[in-house]
């Protein structure tokens, strides 16, 4: 009996940590998997309209007329495999603002932004990747302080990027692109713009290239799991941009974040904020031109798609 305990004893402790040791691969390998499951092509996006209107009549604490209108349109199409991932995003977004009954429309928002990146697995959660991005605007804008002075305008400016480097994905929402040879080249597509030298590139001439290292940073998701952000989406997207033949330590920076919350199937709030600073830009203030940080932000409330 004695024998029977001890030897029930030694087997017990013998085997306790082959199968704890089992049990812990077998989770190790379920988080791995949960970290990055989705095999395949994955596809999606978020379209929005959003209006506002004021009307005034005989309103005797002042103010003024106004309608404005807001559409948003972000698509992605994703594909995973073993050893490819393939990421591809376009970004159209266009606002109108009318104040008054005898003003003109005014624009609030114009872009239109394509990336698409490639990657091969180069060792765990690391790919070699090449990066192509291409941005612009559709309409011209105008400087309405100064009497609608014409300011852009289609392909005026348009940015093409291309980027060799290696990209970090340790699960779906998360990429960190660390490019050291970039090619980005500047268009201006207005002749009258780029007489001016307009975002950098020399008066008379349409293109500025540039040659240097890049830094591409993305979270994404929309599967939070605390209940009270079941119904949020959020996007963040940070570009950084050294020119190695000039200024290379003047950094350009391109930082684009959405939040769209979710109130019912078909309305939603969407906030979107827009940073920007580019060396080669300058931006007028009090008769003073220099390089200057932009900022924009939108905060709309309408309809909504997901898909």
């Amino acid at each position: 009996m004695k024998r029977s305990v001890v030897l029930a004893l030694f087997l017990s402790v013998a085997i306790s940590p082959m199968a704890w040791t089992q049990v812990l691969d077998v989770e190790d390998n379920l988080r791995e998997k949960n970290n990055d499951t989705i095999m395949g092509w994955r596809r999606g996006g978020v379209s929005s309209l959003n209006l506002s209107q004021t009307s005034l009549t005989n309103w005797a604490a002042g103010g003024q007329n106004s309608f404005s209108v807001n559409g948003l349109l972000s698509l992605f199409a994703h594909y995973k495999s073993e050893e490819e991932a393939w990421d591809n995003t376009l970004d159209i977004g266009y606002g109108l603002l009318k104040q008054g009954r005898n003003s003109d429309y005014m624009k609030t928002d114009d872009k239109f932004d394509f990336l698409s990146k490639y990657g091969r697995q180069a060792f765990g959660n690391f790919y070699y990747a090449a990066l192509f991005n291409f941005r612009t605007q559709m309409t011209p804008g105008f400087d309405y302080a100064a009497d609608t002075t014409k300011i852009s305008n289609l392909l005026a400016p348009a940015y093409l990027l291309g980027a060799l480097g290696l990209d970090y994905k340790p699960n779906n929402y998360f990429s960190a692109f660390i490019a050291p040879v970039t090619g980005k080249i500047t268009i201006v597509n207005d002749q009258e713009l780029a007489d001016q030298g307009a975002f950098g590139v020399d008066p008379g001439e349409n293109t500025l290239t540039e040659f240097g290292g890049y830094v591409r940073l993305i979270f994404s998701r929309d599967d939070f799991t605390p209940e009270l952000l079941r119904n949020v989406s959020f996007t963040t997207k940070l570009d950084l941009f050294s020119n190695y033949l000039n200024n290379p330590q003047n950094i350009d920076v391109n930082w684009e974040t959405l939040i769209a919350m979710k109130v019912n199937r078909f309305l939603s709030v969407n906030f979107t904020t827009h940073l920007i600073y580019d060396d080669d830009i300058d931006i007028e203030v009090d008769g003073v031109a220099a390089p200057r940080v932009q900022f924009k932000e939108i905060l709309a409330v309408g309809f909504s798609y997901n898909f």
